[in-house]
């Protein structure tokens, strides 16, 4: 048997080559876990980004309870009111399709029109509503207001889809608005034809159309941590008839007052609040509406 002995030297070297084997093996692992984290670190910014792009919600939902129902310068119900609205929203934000619905807590009275008595009904809305947002100044909205409050009380059919005029209760309005600043916006409505009442008798009988326009201006006038307080005008008139939709002549003010509004904060929740004080010239009536947002 032939045996082969290593001399020094050689033992050397095999040894010099086993700790660059191992230092190679270190090295490589090294490489490998590095890449491994690079990749990792880079999927999770992807998953976050990929989460910032479906943040988008094209639909949303709002719930408000309110002492009362107020509407330009109009008390629309005295008692408290649980008040929602369900929307689509296009990814741009500019485009909306909604429905917003009422329901009183409290009854007002009507007559029916077959006894003549008075008859308890709970307020009732349910309103169709759409907007376009051409800028972040400019907005074109159009709105079907549904109040068929006390319509089976007083002896009516209920037919949600009429807008016969004489109804009294289904009627559509064209609203524009424009922000002057960021603060202050112009707020121009006009009822079209002459749904809900909005007409004038003829001397021969026959409905003529008011054609209501209606005018606001509203401005915040002041802001301090999470309260904010704006001040509002607002007028309407006819350009074709002695009547409005809103007032007994051709035009006045109708709708003057103030709005504080605040977030009441529970931990991390944030609750919005608005108490608003309304006076109406024409009707001489004060209100003060209390109208605390839910969601």
């Amino acid at each position: 048997m032939i045996s082969i002995r290593k001399t020094r030297g050689q033992e050397a070297l095999v040894s010099k080559y086993s700790s660059v084997k191992v230092n190679g093996l270190t090295v490589l692992s090294i490489a490998l876990f590095s890449i491994l984290l690079f990749l990792g670190v880079n999927s999770s910014f992807a998953q976050e980004d990929k989460l910032e792009v479906d943040t988008y919600k094209a639909f949303n939902a709002n719930a408000h309870i309110k002492n009362m129902h107020t509407w330009h310068g109009f008390v629309v119900h005295p008692g408290a009111v649980f008040a929602t609205s369900l929307e689509y929203k296009t990814r741009d934000q500019k485009f909306t399709l909604g429905v917003w619905g009422g329901a009183s807590l409290t009854n007002v009275d009507v007559v029916n029109k077959e006894t003549g008595d008075y008859v308890g009904a709970n307020y009732q809305e349910f309103s169709i509503y759409t907007s376009y947002r051409f800028s972040d100044k400019f907005f074109i909205e159009a709105v079907s207001h549904n109040n068929y409050t006390g319509v089976e009380e007083r002896g009516d059919k209920l037919e949600y889809w009429s807008y016969d005029k004489t109804q009294g209760y289904n009627f559509v309005d064209l609203n524009f608005g424009y922000n002057i600043s960021d603060n202050t916006l112009l707020y121009f409505a006009t009822i079209l034809g002459g749904g809900s009442g909005d007409y004038e008798v003829q001397e021969d009988a026959s409905l003529k159309n008011s054609w209501t326009h209606y005018f606001e201006v509203k401005s915040k006038v002041w802001e301090k941590d999470d309260y904010s307080l704006s001040l509002f005008a607002g007028g309407a008139w006819s350009f074709i008839t002695d009547k409005t939709f809103y007032t007994e002549g051709t035009g006045n003010v109708i709708n003057v007052g103030a709005t504080l509004g605040k977030d009441i904060n529970f931990g991390t929740y944030k609750m919005p609040v608005e108490v608003t004080a309304m006076w109406n010239p024409e009707k001489e009536k004060t209100v003060l509406q209390l109208d605390i947002t839910l969601f």
